[in-house]
């Protein structure tokens, strides 16, 4: 089977490498030309100049971006992959995007008689190098039945949430979640610290009961320590979470500890923190 994969970040690069080795013949595009080389280089694999070129003859494309604009650039542009695709391939969409962009996509895909399917992803770089990632998709069944398949290859869990746009919907779930967790839990080391308790004795305990989570297992020895220079970028969270407030302004849902940790990681940017981890909301209680 012939895939396309649009986008080699972080989390792009490793995902069609996945696809490579699984035995699927694999053409990559990506905006810095270099990037894809590389790729090619590290996998089996081709590149290609355009969008449009690299689904040449692809049964699925795959995107994998920054954002919205992103989305329409390489998908709905002259060179993007709308034109290139032959009918009734399936576009999985992997960006974290908003849920109108996905109703968008996939109305633009139903006139090129394109199938789509909105699929965005939790569990940062480590999950996509691991082929371990959690994907939340939006779409017809018989589409995603299809497509599961293949995205098993780095999908821990991968699963059907609804019709179009619930994919994205799912994920602005998650990042609210996500947000208040990593704040409640800078805000327990922070005063473990202040009461000077064996922090490491305290997480040995408490992350055995009900405060557990995959944060304190994982980013609580970085936290104290404060290293941040790695893992999903505030700058990332910030664009996630305006995402999810202007969805919840629109169905009238009330995110009020959302909003605040918001402006908490406006604060961090300010301290020039646009690239450390999410667990850096400690730096503002710990500077």
């Amino acid at each position: 089977m012939k895939l396309s994969f649009i986008g080699l970040g972080v989390m792009g690069y490793p995902m069609a490498g996945f696809l490579s080795k699984s035995g699927y013949d694999v053409t990559v595009f990506n905006r810095t030309k270099s990037k894809a080389e590389t790729w090619c280089s590290e996998f089996k694999g081709n590149y290609a100049e355009t969008p449009r070129d690299a689904v040449h003859d692809a049964e699925m494309a795959f995107i994998c971006v920054g954002n919205d604009d992103d989305v329409r650039e390489v998908a709905l542009g002259e060179t993007g992959i709308i034109n290139g695709l032959k009918k009734e391939s399936i576009i999985i969409d992997h960006t974290t995007a908003s849920a109108k962009l996905a109703c968008e996509m996939h109305d633009e895909a139903e006139k090129y008689q394109l199938r789509f399917l909105d699929a965005p992803l939790s569990g940062g770089q480590a999950g996509a190098e691991s082929g371990k990632l959690t994907i939340m998709v939006g779409g017809q069944k018989d589409v995603f039945d299809q497509a599961s398949q293949i995205m098993n290859c780095y999908a821990k869990v991968c699963t059907l949430i609804g019709g179009v746009g619930s994919g994205q919907k799912a994920k602005m779930v998650n990042q609210i979640c996500i947000a208040g967790l990593l704040q409640g839990l800078s805000e327990g080391l922070h005063f473990a610290k202040r009461e000077k308790l064996d922090i490491e004795a305290v997480i040995n305990a408490i992350s055995n009961g009900a405060a557990q989570s995959w944060q304190m297992e994982n980013r609580w020895k970085t936290m104290i320590n404060d290293e941040f220079d790695f893992g999903f970028a505030v700058e990332w969270m910030r664009k996630d979470l305006e995402i999810a407030l202007q969805e919840a302004d629109q169905v009238e849902a009330k995110l009020e500890v959302t909003k605040l940790v918001n402006e908490y990681y406006k604060d961090i940017e300010k301290l020039g923190g646009n690239r450390f981890d999410t667990s850096s909301l400690i730096k503002r209680l710990e500077p």
